[in-house]
């Protein structure tokens, strides 16, 4: 299960801030976020070793991620990997079309999956429940947390434990370079009443845990920021991933 945070604030000079931590098997290969796909100019994003996919990739000022969905996780024989869908949504231009590709696709033809799709003016949460078409929702203002539940669902133990956590922090300010208050968020290994399933930052159990951790900032003039962590996030261990700048 990953988990992707989003804090919307239109009219701010900063108005969409991200933050993700990924988890994965341990032994599953990948490598971080570059420009690896040469026939996909501008995309920058994590490469999956096993499919070549990527689970969060950027373009131009629109960023997109895919989590799973409950009792998905790993490939399926008959289905395309997940990972294709950020890639194939930051072929679009802006977030409106590219949760509009997204949304028009077979959600058949990959096993259960969530995504979000944002820009400095728009974020989208879309699940795909493996038939028909994704199902595309708007996302407001204010901070929005997903992880393999539906946004915000109380039912996930991470959820219940952390997104009033998000809520109450200083936001990060990319014009001070502050980020330490959602970096020590994304590094929490607390478990809290609700167990491991509550963890952020998921401790190695079983060959699977967190294995890596991004901060991202869009702002109203074009200007794009993607800190990223290597392996398990700590405060200060974040360092910044070359982006091209809108055009």
């Amino acid at each position: 299960m990953c988990t992707v945070v989003i804090l919307r604030r239109p009219g701010h000079s900063w108005p969409l801030l991200l933050a993700a931590n990924r988890d994965e098997r341990l032994d599953r290969a990948w490598d971080a976020p570059a420009a690896h796909w040469p026939d996909r100019p501008g995309v920058v994003g994590g490469r999956d070793g096993t499919a070549g996919g990527t689970w969060m990739a950027m373009r131009g000022g629109l960023v997109a991620a895919v989590l799973n969905r409950p009792g998905s996780l790993g490939p399926a024989p008959g289905k395309r990997s997940r990972g294709e869908l950020p890639l194939l949504a930051l072929s679009a231009e802006g977030g409106k079309a590219a949760a509009a590709r997204i949304a028009a696709l077979d959600a058949g033809a990959w096993r259960p999956f969530n995504m979000l799709i944002a820009d400095a003016r728009t974020a989208f949460f879309l699940r795909g429940l493996g038939e028909g078409r994704p199902q595309r929702v708007a996302l407001p203002e204010g901070v929005t947390m997903v992880t393999a539940h539906e946004p915000n669902d109380p039912t996930s133990p991470r959820i219940a434990r952390h997104l009033p956590r998000f809520r109450a922090a200083t936001p990060p300010d990319p014009d001070q370079e502050a980020w330490t208050a959602w970096e020590t968020l994304l590094a929490d290994r607390g478990f809290g009443a609700e167990g491991v399933a509550g963890a952020l930052n998921v401790p190695p159990v079983q060959g699977f845990g967190t294995v890596c951790s991004s901060l991202v900032a869009l702002g109203a003039a074009g200007a794009q920021r993607w800190r990223f962590s290597p392996g398990p996030p700590a405060p200060g261990g974040f360092f910044e991933i070359a982006l091209d700048e809108p055009a």
